[in-house]
This record gives structure tokens, C-alpha cells and sequence, in this order.
């Protein structure tokens, strides 16, 4: 379930930075009480996420705007298929269009991805998850288009859960170190991750008894003697470079969860226009 508290507060600041003053075209070429229809349509396939913020941004424009979806979120859309049809004061329409397409082509860009990801682990009994490597202030939105793709979240934020990464590693002096400080000062709900870059690092995180492995950049080979290894005595995570040509063979070490930071962090954005019809 959506959060419209913080999708009001995110809109409000996109269509703020849209349109500081006024939409000085539309003010000037669109007459008062005009109205108008549009069809949304889908310009190539995809998964749609998105379409309550989409809708959203016109309802908070002016509420006499009416929207029909005809394709919701975490369905598939074909090229052509009218994803939905608005109509209402012409003024508004425009004034919303960019705001409320930048964000439903890029949601669903991040949906249609984490799909295609699923798709190509099925038949492994793996989950696809996102990482931090969202764009700045869209996280949320981001990880709930990752959601509607078929996909996994990780943690939301740095509060969500402990992932001891290399840096923490080194500052504390190693991963026992570091493991029992965190465990010390945390509720026993909290899960720990470590991250590891090799056997070594791998078996000391056991002898630490974290809930969580990372396997981060290593070999497919490397990854399935961590597996054997850790002997379910922890979640693993394969972590690093997971691109499409390669999660089907990192899938096949056994690894319970595939990270993959360019689900968000570098996501082709769905082609979906917006255009004025008469009827």
C-alpha cells in the first residue's frame, strides 16, 4: 500500500521544480474552462508502475480531472495499448503531463527490469533484490516499482538493517570485531550482513554468526565453495556486477538472494506518451 503523505510531499517538490511561477505557454495559448481528452499509451512493452502517482499529480492539479486506467501496476502493457484515458480542464493536463510521465516511465523502466531479472532466475529458488543505488529523494517510489517487477527490497536505509562493508571492516579492526560491536548495541529483531570478498572473509563471518553473507565481486566458482561452506548456516547474497548475461549462472551456485544496483541506479525509462484526441 502506497504512502500518499510522502507521494504528496515528492510531487509537490517535482511540479515546484517544473513550474516555479507558471506554465507561461499553457497560461497563454489554452483559454480558461477549456477542456480536453487524452490517451496514455504505451509506446513499446513493459511493466506499468506507477499509475496511483501518475493519477495522484492530477488530482492534486485540480480533482475535476477524471483518469480511467485500463492497465495497473505490475501488469504488462504492448506496444500501443492505451494505458489509460484522461479528461478534464486542458490547462491542468498539460501543466501535470511531464511530472506525472517522468515518473510513471521511469517506475515502470525500473519494473519492466526487475521482471526481466525474475525471469531469467526462474526454475532457481532465488529472490532478485534492489540496493541503495536509488536516485535521491525517488527511493521509495523506486523500490516499490522494483516490488510491482516481481522483485525484492533490501533495506530502505541505513536504520533498516546492519551491513558491515569493507570500510566498517577495516575501521573496526576485522568482521569479529565489528560483528560484536554491532551485536552488542542492536535488538535481537535486527538482522546483521557481512560483506565478504573471499573464503577467508567468508569463514570468519560464519565464526561470527552472522545472519546474512554477502558475496560481493566474486568468481561463480568462488561463490559456490562460500555456499558449500556456509551449509545454510546463514543467507547468502550475491553481490556485484550482476548483469543479465550473468544471473542465470550466479543463480545456479545456490545463492539465496542476487543484488542488483542497476534495477534504479542505471534503469532505461519505459517509453509512454501522453496525446490530445477528439471525440
Amino acid at each position: 500500500m502506497l504512502d500518499f503523505i510522502k507521494i504528496d510531499r515528492l510531487i509537490y517538490s517535482a511540479l515546484e521544480e517544473d513550474m516555479p511561477f507558471s506554465d507561461i505557454t499553457t497560461e497563454f495559448t489554452v483559454s480558461e474552462g477549456s477542456i480536453s481528452k487524452a490517451r496514455l499509451v504505451a509506446k513499446q512493452d513493459g511493466v506499468i508502475a506507477g499509475m496511483p502517482v501518475f493519477k495522484r499529480v492530477f488530482e492534486l492539479l485540480n480533482p475535476e480531472i477524471n483518469i480511467e486506467i485500463y492497465i495497473g501496476d505490475g501488469s504488462e502493457a504492448r506496444k500501443g495499448d492505451v494505458i489509460a484515458r484522461l479528461k478534464g480542464p486542458t490547462r491542468e493536463i498539460l501543466i501535470g503531463e511531464r511530472t506525472g510521465l517522468n515518473i510513471l516511465q521511469r517506475l515502470s523502466g525500473i519494473a519492466t527490469a526487475a521482471a526481466n531479472y525474475v525471469r531469467l532466475v526462474e526454475g532457481f529458488n532465488v529472490k532478485i533484490a534492489d540496493t541503495r543505488k536509488t536516485t535521491p529523494g525517488l527511493r521509495y517510489l523506486e523500490k516499490y516499482a522494483v516490488r510491482m517487477g516481481g522483485g525484492s527490497n533490501h533495506r530502505f536505509s541505513l536504520s533498516d538493517g546492519v551491513m558491515i562493508k569493507d570500510n566498517h571492516i577495516v575501521a573496526a579492526g576485522g568482521i569479529k570485531n565489528a560483528v560484536a560491536a554491532v551485536r552488542g548495541n542492536i535488538p535481537h529483531t535486527v538482522k546483521i550482513e557481512v560483506e565478504t570478498e573471499n573464503l577467508d572473509m567468508v569463514r570468519e563471518a560464519l565464526d561470527a554468526q552472522a545472519d546474512i553473507i554477502m558475496l560481493d565481486n566474486m568468481s561463480n566458482e568462488m561463490m559456490a565453495a562460500a555456499v558449500d561452506m556456509i551449509g545454510g548456516r546463514a543467507l547468502t547474497e550475491a553481490s556485484g556486477d550482476m548483469d543479465e548475461d550473468r544471473i542465470r549462472s550466479v543463480a545456479a551456485t545456490g545463492v539465496d538472494i542476487i543484488s542488483v544496483g542497476r534495477l534504479t541506479h542505471s534503469v532505461k525509462a519505459m517509453d509512454i506518451s501522453l496525446k490530445f484526441y477528439e471525440q
